[in-house]
């Protein structure tokens, strides 16, 4: 059913993208296309709120909640009270999001854009210094297509927007931020920080806690970055054996699996069932509390993770379990969302992206890339060959 539902995702994303990139009416040659309509949109978002010479462009996946919203917006506000000096900008990667958005799923119909279109601008406003920071969690798919596509075509000039001088003065200016868990030390730095949040420990202190990561699908692990997942759950059950960590796209990690983990045995697939008499109660799993290991709490987080209704969602799996378990809490004090009246009626789910002390380790990543500005570390234009 996984393999079946990535299909289908894959092939929703092939027919937005089309969408969203293609022309307009062939019959009226004077009308700009929607692409260039997009670029003159965000071309004056660029123009009106450029104040400085250097720029952070974040790039998250994007989502259709306003929950996600909100979170994104105190990123960049986050960004811009931590990074005097630079101007910031949000930019989506999926087409899906940023159509969706703009049609009005879930939420008031919002305008997003995607990289390319924030690169353009920010070259035609001659900003000296671009640094684009990935808000994703692994070094994986959605980070690669940022780096490898996105960036790159801007500092190949592509589209052939930017004269040879302009290309030349951002030789070894541009770079790029890696992800939450670029690197093994960066799982382990992650598990001491959630070790830390109050609601977390309080919740590892009473029973079993599992964190829902995205990942990659199976055949598609895009240079280890799924492995950041194993590392991760391998650093926090070093503090505390109480702790684990599934995904919604990895084999192996689903809710069955980390369901299996608790109890000691193995999820046979074939059959749909557990190949042991799982023993909950003595690995202290009377009662668990579930987390999402996303930048934002969207789809996945309310629906895969949080439905009750669902009967494959992880909720409704540790319930089934008998082991008593809950997606909600009460107890986080710094969501971003601004309907306050529906969290203090309902519960809350949190992004990682809105706890503070992660967005700190984003930051330094940030910093990070900051310092590669003007070396051989930063990336290069071919306009800089010699003739």
């Amino acid at each position: 059913m996984k393999k079946i539902k990535f299909l289908l995702i894959a092939l929703m994303a092939i027919t937005v993208c089309t969408t969203f990139t293609a022309c307009g009416d062939d019959d009226n040659k004077t009308a700009p296309s929607k692409y260039d309509q997009y670029q003159q949109a965000v071309n004056a978002i660029v123009n009106a709120q450029k104040k400085n010479d250097k720029v952070i462009l974040v790039v998250a996946f994007g989502s259709t909640w306003e929950q996600a919203y909100d979170t994104f917006e105190k990123v960049v506000e986050d960004y811009k009270a931590s990074f005097s000096g630079w101007d910031v900008f949000l930019s989506f990667s999926s087409a899906i999001c940023i159509n969706q958005a703009r049609a009005g799923e879930n939420v008031e119909p919002r305008d997003f854009y995607d990289p390319e279109h924030f690169l353009t601008a920010i070259g035609l406003a001659g900003y000296k210094q671009i640094v684009v920071q990935s808000l994703q969690v692994i070094p994986g798919e959605e980070y690669r297509r940022v780096r490898d596509s996105y960036v790159k075509d801007f500092m190949n000039n592509r589209n052939g927007d930017f004269t040879d001088d302009y290309m030349k003065s951002i030789d070894r200016q541009v770079v790029v931020g890696t992800p939450l868990m670029a690197e093994e030390s960066d799982a382990e730095n992650l598990a001491k920080v959630l070790n830390d949040e109050a609601d977390v420990k309080a919740a590892v202190g009473e029973g079993i806690v599992a964190f829902m990561g995205h990942g990659n699908p199976e055949g598609y692990d895009y240079y280890g970055g799924n492995i950041r997942y194993l590392q991760l759950e391998d650093a926090l059950r070093a503090i505390n054996k109480n702790y684990y960590v599934g995904t919604v796209d990895m084999a192996e990690t689903y809710a069955e699996d980390v369901l299996a983990h608790i109890g000691g045995g193995k999820f046979d697939y074939q059959v749909g069932a557990m190949g042991y008499t799982a023993n909950y109660e003595k690995n202290n799993a009377k009662k668990a509390q579930l987390f999402v290991l996303m930048s934002i709490a969207g789809d996945h987080a309310h629906n895969d993770m949080a439905d009750e209704e669902d009967p494959e969602s992880w909720v409704s799996l540790f319930n089934k379990a008998d082991i008593e378990t809950a997606a909600y809490e009460t107890n986080f004090t710094e969501a971003c969302w601004k309907n306050t009246a529906e969290i203090k009626a309902n519960g809350y789910i949190p992004g990682l992206a809105e706890r503070s002390a992660v967005r700190a380790l984003w930051k330094k990543h940030t910093s990070d890339a900051i310092k590669k500005l003007g070396t051989d570390a930063a990336m290069s234009t071919p306009t800089t060959a010699s003739e």
